[in-house]
């Protein structure tokens, strides 16, 4: 390109998704005939369950689908979440509250967008998912992260929480269950936060799509029920994609107050507008159906979970909590770091490094802790076949002798 042709400092400055980056590569690898397994990507291993697909097709052959609709969603769909959100968080919304999304990373972004002034300051528990600090910056805001590590339970203290804290600080980030960590925060930890939240007027955009999936004890736990004061600046996120397998399907929402929807509408209708008709229709059979076939899932992810910290646990070197939610884990690898590993006695440096390594050389597609602002950690999707999670397990103990 020529000198004239550069590109704006605000997409310079921001780097690539890390997650979808590791989910190519294999992806090229396998392409190319070279059998790798895929711990990379978070999204479930299941079809999008029959009732939900049914519906769609049914959509597609109504007419009143084709055209454009309203920008915050179908009045149904809205409806439909305002209904999902007292069963499942017990408490109380309009469906004027809602924004349907093109997925719950728009949610995520357009909240930023319409929260931050350049400078501004958002607090970020680490580890995180990967696209928060990313699109902080895109609003001109600035990533302060927190970081909680396996020995804290990956549970943030409030005592760091408030010594990163300052005057340009305007909102809080918290996902429980988490990605990456498939750490579920305990309830005293959540209400703590909110109310530290409340007492410093800061925002809290609470990442909640992963709320379904929770294993033996561990329960999710909602700000909006715990602490009803601070849903004046509460800003659920949340959508269709892990729960009913269907990321393809792009659904996402925000839940907010309705200030905060009408200007993240506004925002919308300039971005994208409405998200496609046919999904939404689809999410609307989702939320309105049956959980059975989430049940059915949540139980094999459950079972994966079992087995892939097990398998783990027994490889010298590595230390894996067992993760309480969501459908990772998130091992310590500090101890297979700087020795001989695999068949040519290579050392990482790093967990980038040995993410690498184990792409080339033992076949097994991870994302290294580096890019959920944890270095010293792996995560493992165990969304994936128990066959290859067994697999890949077998490959990692393998080649790390």
């Amino acid at each position: 390109m020529a000198d004239w042709q550069v590109f704006s400092d605000r997409i310079n400055r921001v780097a690539p998704s890390a997650t979808l980056a590791v989910d190519a590569r294999a992806k090229a690898l396998k392409a190319a005939g070279v059998d790798v397994i895929g711990f990379g990507v978070g999204q479930p291993n299941f079809p999008t369950p029959d009732y939900i697909v049914d519906a769609a097709d049914a959509a597609c052959r109504d007419e009143t689908n084709y055209g454009y609709t309203a920008t915050s969603g179908l009045p149904e769909l809205r409806q439909a979440i305002a209904d999902k959100t007292k069963r499942d968080s017990g408490y109380e919304v309009d469906a004027d509250q809602v924004l349907v999304t093109n997925g719950g990373k728009q949610a995520v972004y357009e909240a930023f967008q319409i929260l931050l002034n350049p400078g501004d300051e958002v607090i970020i528990p680490a580890p995180y998912w990967t696209s928060y600090p990313e699109m902080v910056r895109l609003a001109g805001g600035k990533p302060v992260t927190v970081l909680s590590t396996a020995d804290q339970g990956f549970e943030p203290d409030l005592q760091a929480l408030e010594a990163a804290r300052s005057e340009r600080t305007k909102a809080i980030i918290i996902t429980s269950p988490s990605n990456p960590t498939g750490c579920i925060w305990s309830r005293e930890t959540i209400r703590a936060i909110g109310q530290w939240a409340l007492d410093h007027h800061i925002w809290v955009l609470s990442d909640e799509i992963y709320e379904h999936l929770h294993y033996g004890q561990a329960q999710t736990s909602y700000l909006g029920l715990e602490l009803p004061e601070l849903r004046d600046q509460l800003i659920v996120l949340n959508g269709v994609a892990k729960t009913y397998a269907m990321t393809g399907w792009r659904v996402g929402w925000m839940l907010a107050p309705k200030p905060v929807i009408q200007a993240a509408a506004k925002l919308q209708g300039q971005l994208t507008g409405n998200v496609s008709n046919i999904s939404q229709r689809a999410a609307i059979a989702a939320l309105t159906g049956s959980l059975d076939a989430v049940e059915r899932m949540r139980e094999a992810f459950d079972r994966r979970r079992q087995l892939i910290t097990e398998a783990m646990n027994q490889i010298p070197g590595i230390y894996c909590p067992v993760p309480t939610g969501a459908f990772y884990a998130f091992p310590k690898v500090e101890g297979l770091l700087g020795r001989p590993l695999g068949p040519r006695g290579s050392q990482a440096t790093s967990s980038q490094d040995l993410a690498s390594l184990l792409l080339d050389q033992a076949r097994i597609a991870v994302v290294p802790g580096e890019a959920f602002g944890a270095p010293g950690y792996l995560r493992f999707s165990y969304a994936l076949s128990d066959e290859d999670l067994l697999e890949g397990m077998r490959r990692l103990r393998e080649w790390v002798g």
